[in-house]
């Protein structure tokens, strides 16, 4: 936990929840200064988040390990660990590691299966407030619809995020989320079978995300999520081989940020569909870049492993910057940064010209 913490260090120091939630409230500047701020996000279908904060898939397990230390009921949302059609042991150890900025994992989406989700977690899921987003992932498009449908009904869940950067055993292990028609196909599959929110979350291992982002929307996703890992790799301390035990991992944490900001800034660009933002949320300013850039919220990851407590905090921290800024929603903050006209994709190569 320490080395952890050290990796996402952060750049100024933060109260503690205590500190937050019993300091003084500020004084109200101008009498534009909302009195209360909105913070709610319509995802579509009659799911309403009570906030933008969101706590990422598989860094807070299924919300019920963190009970004692987080009020869970206080988040956005809760997407919960990747979940397959069929129990999975994950990949061979070492699993994880730290790298400067962040963490490289290939935990290989270790689950019991999605039976023994429903019958292990779905009837306390039921009893929160807190929506919980079901992370599903598979091999192929009929593993994501059926694992879809035995989730659909189920209460407690209050929705689908589709992890499609898996390999798709149908067209040579090619991921599903690096091919615009892999990825619609996958998406209007699982839309055909589910009446709940469908979230697809994209991967920055593209070129040019724009035509995957729009592939997915048109084939009824009601959100996208961006962005999943980068693939990366780490050498063993005698340097005569991989570290890892699978040889590839997921690069996150504070080092993904810069790319996830592109991917999210061209992705709002081409579509209408809201965007949770991912990669590198260690504090206000990291959600506040986000929401310039087009996201309508943001999901907190690796900076979990080093403090649970943070996405609460975030909550209020937001609040407090909207009254501040003298606006009753934090949408008011959304799309600050976008050009008035779509620009290039940074896959044209603009940012090497003279």
């Amino acid at each position: 936990m320490r080395r952890i913490r050290s990796a996402i260090v952060q750049p100024t120091p933060r109260p503690r929840v205590e500190a937050v939630t019993r300091a003084a409230p500020r004084p109200e500047p101008a009498s534009t200064t909302p009195t209360d701020v909105d913070l709610t996000v319509d995802l579509g279908r009659g799911l309403v988040l009570p906030n933008p904060i969101l706590v990422a898939s598989g860094t807070f397990g299924y919300g019920v390990e963190y009970g004692d230390v987080v009020d869970v009921d206080r988040l956005g949302a809760i997407c919960c660990k990747g979940t397959t059609l069929k129990p999975r042991i994950g990949n061979p150890t070492p699993r994880v590691t730290e790298t400067p900025g962040g963490m490289l994992n290939s935990i290989g989406l270790q689950n019991p299966g999605v039976d023994a989700v429903i019958e292990k977690y779905a009837a306390t899921w039921a009893t929160w407030s807190v929506p919980v987003i079901v992370n599903v992932a598979g091999e192929s498009v009929s593993d994501y619809v059926e694992v879809t449908r035995r989730l659909e009904g189920v209460p407690g869940v209050a929705a689908i995020e589709l992890n499609i950067s898996c390999p798709n055993v149908g067209r040579g292990g090619r991921q599903f989320a690096i091919d615009p028609d892999a990825a619609g196909e996958v998406t209007v599959a699982v839309r055909r079978v589910t009446d709940l929110p469908l979230l697809v979350k994209l991967s920055p291992n593209v070129a040019d995300i724009r035509p995957i982002a729009k592939a997915i929307a048109d084939a009824g996703a009601d959100a996208l999520t961006a962005i999943n890992t980068l693939s990366g790799i780490a050498v063993a301390p005698d340097r005569t081989k991989p570290l890892l035990g699978n040889i590839y991992g997921g690069l996150s944490g504070p080092a993904v940020k810069p790319i996830a900001l592109r991917i999210v800034y061209e992705a709002a660009q081409a579509v209408r569909i809201p965007i949770i933002a991912i990669g590198g949320v260690t504090e206000l300013a990291d959600v506040l870049d986000f929401l310039a850039v087009g996201a309508v919220a943001v999901q907190v990851g690796t900076a979990i492993f080093a403090d649970p407590t943070l996405p609460v905090r975030l909550v209020d921290e937001l609040a407090d910057e909207c009254r501040r800024a003298g606006v009753a929603s934090h949408h008011d903050l959304v799309g600050s940064a976008l050009p008035k006209r779509a620009g290039s994709p940074s896959a044209k190569g603009v940012e090497y010209r003279p």
